[in-house]
């Protein structure tokens, strides 16, 4: 079973982490990383850029609205994703708990439902 472990947190800048602590994330989400691809599960992970740097769409009625910044105005955002394979919910749960983000926001597991692959559509529920 395909799962996405969103890490959402406050963002560095905001929450007035030291370039100590910053250090540490870094190393620890390498080390996570590496432990995950090592153990096959791990099939892609973003580390997102900071909320700023993003860009919300809405189409409504053929009118397409383009806004700065994120849809949801929240002192916690999504930071990274890491989409893993793994047996089941209690295998996602052992992964989500070593996350180095689970330390100090969260981190959100979610079912994948569906994925494209190969060049279509593949239900996984």
């Amino acid at each position: 079973m395909q799962y996405s472990l969103l890490v959402v947190a406050q963002e560095a800048d905001t929450a007035g982490v030291t370039e100590e602590q910053l250090a540490w994330g870094r190393a620890a989400f390498d080390d996570y990383a590496k432990s995950l691809d090592a153990a096959g599960v791990l099939l892609t992970a973003d580390i997102l850029q900071p909320v700023a740097a993003s860009t919300t769409i809405r189409v409504r009625d053929g009118a397409t609205t383009v806004q700065d910044g994120p849809f949801a105005d929240t002192k916690e955002r999504l930071n990274g994703t890491f989409v893993i394979d793994v047996p089941d919910l209690d295998a996602a749960i052992a992964w989500a708990e070593k996350c180095p983000g689970a330390q100090y926001g969260a981190v959100e597991i979610r079912p994948s439902a569906i994925v494209f692959q190969d060049g279509a559509w593949h239900s996984l529920v």
